[in-house]
């Protein structure tokens, strides 16, 4: 047993572990190449549910966007059939968001066992998507199949939406499926999705799981930077060339870092860990009002807390030249910035711009962009979830955060009240470094936790 599941772990019956299994031998890999994608193993994925969970199929009405689904579970109360006084809306209590693609395997060496074998041992739940995201949705079907089977019904409509194109950035089904809501005039109180975790011995000076609950989620845009020139033989430069002059560009603007910043739920973030951290920080943490940038510094000393006080800065791919004795005509460099609340695209981009000074540097955009959620927070339904997740596992320090990577939620974000990212899962550093890596897996112990979760949340928001 490793450490992310205690000796008195809650587990799940081998009928169960093995239905999330078949889930994870559908190869529904998103590539951005769209040529790439196998349909045939989406359609058997989508057949797949609806054979392992009858109840959900004969008691929800669905809508498919390419193959999307958003499942809607019809509240009893005459205001969710029917329209809130005055308003035209549907009562919606909540909206359940997973999704169904993966990333691709680079490594298939590297595996104990096949990526797409959905091998289940003793102890873990192998595959790819076995935590991202894959486990998640098997475990809302779970858990709604057995609220159906004790003959649950929410009093305000429950909606599930479940993409098959988030790792591709989500328009084609997040997007759709939100718009269609929208028309709707849907307005829930609730929206979770994929995001937080719980994380043992990750958070410095904290001995308990740390479970944080995204109430939100950065921007991200990647600048692309170019520059040409006119070649030639290399016994015969100029002062620089195209290669020298990009890589000078990239060095400006790593060198350049956007400015640390405590933003208001980072500061929150704190605040709510506080009682649980050892000295000195918890006395430094009582300080916030005043040693706001101390601790901002402290947190931008490890890469793994630096995301939560700016907008990051990664170069990822530099290329240029044919030749080592021929003088470049093109080169090009990309960087890739996560953009914390308070900034924005435009300001990357005029950021980029302005450290680079240098006109013969082309600096655009390139592909898809995101920007930072408007105003993360905790919402009025925030204590539901951290509430679910105490009772799952006891004695937790819970706080809230921002996702630093991009979710289907952010599609989502004017249509709920309150935006929790969180599943229940107990992580290492070592079991984070397994999402979209090498030796993807779930143990049976965080899975039951999945399942338990989905279930008592339902409970909860069935009398909302």
């Amino acid at each position: 047993m490793t450490s992310t599941a205690p000796t008195d772990a809650p587990t799940v019956d081998d009928a169960t572990a093995e239905r999330l299994a078949g889930a994870l031998r559908c190869r529904t890999v998103s590539h951005e190449d769209h040529t790439r994608i196998d349909p045939a193993e989406f359609d058997r994925l989508i057949a797949y549910l609806e054979h392992c969970f009858p109840l959900v199929h004969t008691h929800l009405t669905w809508e498919t966007f390419g193959h999307s689904r958003l499942y809607r579970w019809a509240g009893g109360e005459p205001a969710a059939t029917g329209a809130q006084p005055g308003t035209g809306r549907e009562a919606v209590a909540a909206i359940l968001l997973a999704h169904m693609d993966v990333v691709p395997v680079d490594d298939h060496d590297g595996w104990p066992y096949p990526p797409f074998a959905g091998v289940v041992d003793d102890e873990f739940i192998w595959g790819r998507g076995a935590i991202d995201d894959k486990s998640r949705m098997i475990a809302i079907l779970e858990a709604v199949e057995a609220a159906l089977r004790d003959g649950v019904q929410p009093a305000q409509t429950v909606y599930l939406a479940f993409g098959h194109d988030e790792e591709i950035f989500g328009a084609a089904g997040a997007g759709r499926m939100s718009r269609r809501l929208r028309d709707a005039g849907v307005r829930a109180r609730l929206l979770v999705d994929e995001g937080g975790v719980i994380t043992v011995g990750v958070a410095e000076g904290i001995d308990v799981p740390v479970a944080t609950i995204m109430v939100g989620e950065k921007g991200f845009a990647t600048v692309r930077l170019s520059v040409t020139d006119v070649g030639g033989h290399s016994s015969m430069p100029g002062r620089q060339t195209a290669v020298g002059r990009l890589a000078r560009a990239v060095a400006r603007i790593q060198d350049h870092p956007f400015p640390l910043r405590l933003t208001p739920v980072a500061v929150d973030m704190l605040t709510r860990v506080r009682e649980f951290v050892t000295e000195p920080r918890r006395t430094l943490l009582a300080l916030l009002n005043v040693a706001g940038p101390v601790a901002a510094r402290v947190l931008a000393a490890r890469p793994q807390t630096e995301a939560l006080v700016r907008t990051t800065t990664a170069p990822t791919v530099i290329s240029g030249g044919v030749k080592s004795n021929v003088l470049p005509q093109r080169a090009e460099a990309y960087v890739n910035f996560r953009i914390l609340p308070g900034d924005s695209v435009a300001g990357v981009l005029a950021h980029c711009r302005r450290v680079v000074r240098d006109d013969g540097v082309t600096i655009e955009l390139d592909g898809t962009c995101s920007e930072p959620s408007a105003n993360p927070c905790a919402g009025p339904d925030f204590d539901v979830v951290a509430d679910v997740a105490r009772a799952v596992v006891p004695g937790l320090a819970v706080t809230v955060g921002v996702v630093p990577a991009a979710t289907d939620s952010r599609y989502y974000d004017d249509l709920a009240l309150t935006r929790c990212n969180f599943a229940p899962i107990l992580l290492t550093a070592a079991d984070l470094e397994r999402i979209h890596g090498t030796g993807e897996r779930i143990s049976r112990a965080n899975y039951a936790r999945l399942i338990r979760f989905n279930r008592l949340l339902i409970d909860r928001i069935a009398s909302f």
